[in-house]
């Protein structure tokens, strides 16, 4: 009886029970079988058949390690979950992963430069910094008009108004000083920045004063996105949010098409209401808003600094917040919420002398990871 061969499979067969189940780290390995290997690689992780695909396939920072994520929602609240830690970066202690076009920028724990890494195309560019990097800089990765692609660094300063802007060129492989005067009246940005479209998203607040009837002071904060243009290399105006926020605001990204935000409220000790709209439409200069979901009684607990992360599965209407202690949130827009420990990842928990959990956020990618073929 003859054997059958892996090149006599059917091609469907073998990408959607093969091909779509190799970690993207291991990709490379596959690519380089054969030319047919490869063709069909293309196909179903870089070509149509790969947006079909219902699981969020992304990258997080667990205990200073890139890990790669698989999580796929199942019926009647099952999870098919699954965190690899990544070989690829293993000796290197990184803070912070961000993501844009297949690229993730990596920043080292260390501050000695930034790493830019193609997971498909098992590449890496080593970027020395133009000045010492420091653990209160910002950074975005994105990509202009032309598909140039650029990284966005701003050094925060003490006083609004003194911040510094520096941007990468991957074609030239070198950085420049922008030229950007802040004439807007922002205290900070909060959390990290997210790309879309190859522009970079920030969310960013205001606190005002003033006294009431009967003379007590009163504090309101305003909420506001702001765009930093890649292609013009500047920063567009401040887009009021559809909320005021509570503790925690944090964006996300859907296909590399449009803004999420959740704004949770603390209610009481134990619980909160957690919000999330999408855009309808997202531009440099404007968005306009739906909500997607609202969620009372939960008691998520997201980081006060970075406000966690999360994803959304827009067909079923579900959430998926990644908080503190290594835990994740299912919530849907009936009210249902479910927590859920990302139990192979609790090897990676840092623990205090008495062995309690310590407090630390998994931080996971703004959007499900999608790879490409750009060079770095």
């Amino acid at each position: 009886m003859a054997r059958t061969r892996m090149c006599d499979l059917p091609e469907k067969l073998i990408g959607e029970k093969i091909l779509t189940r190799v970690p993207i780290t291991s990709l490379g390995e596959v690519r380089s079988t054969c030319k047919s290997w490869d063709a069909l690689t293309k196909r179903w992780i870089l070509g149509n058949e790969a947006t079909s695909k219902e699981q969020f396939l992304g990258f997080m920072t667990m205990n200073s390690k890139v890990c790669s994520l698989s999580f796929q929602l199942k019926h009647k609240g099952e999870v098919d979950l699954s965190i690899k830690q990544v070989n690829t970066l293993d000796q290197v202690e990184i803070s912070q992963v961000f993501h844009c076009d297949g690229l993730l920028l990596c920043v080292p724990k260390d501050m000695s430069k930034l790493v830019v890494w193609n997971p498909y195309l098992c590449q890496t560019r080593w970027i020395e910094p133009r000045t010492k990097l420091s653990g209160f800089d910002r950074y975005a990765l994105g990509y202009d008009v032309n598909r140039n692609h650029k990284i966005l660094r701003f050094l925060q300063a003490d006083t609004v108004g003194r911040e510094k802007y520096e941007l990468y060129t991957f074609s030239s492989s070198s950085w420049r000083v922008l030229d950007i005067t802040r004439d807007w009246g922002m205290e900070h940005y909060s959390g990290r920045g997210v790309s879309v479209k190859g522009n970079a998203y920030f969310y960013t607040h205001e606190n005002s004063r003033h006294e009431d009837a009967f003379g007590f002071e009163i504090q309101e904060t305003q909420d506001f996105l702001h765009c930093f243009d890649f292609t013009r290399e500047k920063f567009g105006p401040l887009m009021p949010l559809p909320f005021h926020s509570g503790m925690s605001v944090t964006l996300s990204c859907v296909r590399d098409e449009q803004l999420a935000v959740l704004s949770y409220n603390q209610e009481d000790e134990f619980c909160g209401s957690v919000e999330i709209w999408v855009t309808t439409r997202v531009e440099p200069n404007s968005v306009s808003w739906s909500k997607f979901l609202r969620v009372e009684r939960v008691g998520v607990e997201l980081d006060a600094y970075d406000g966690g992360s999360f994803f959304i599965d827009e067909q079923e209407k579900v959430a998926v917040v990644f908080a503190c202690y290594r835990t994740a949130f299912i919530l849907r827009e009936d009210g249902y919420h479910k927590s859920l420990s990302l139990g192979e990842a609790s090897i990676l928990v840092k623990r205090s002398r008495s062995g309690y959990p310590l407090r630390e956020t998994a931080r996971v990618c703004s959007s499900s990871y999608r790879p490409s073929l750009v060079q770095v």
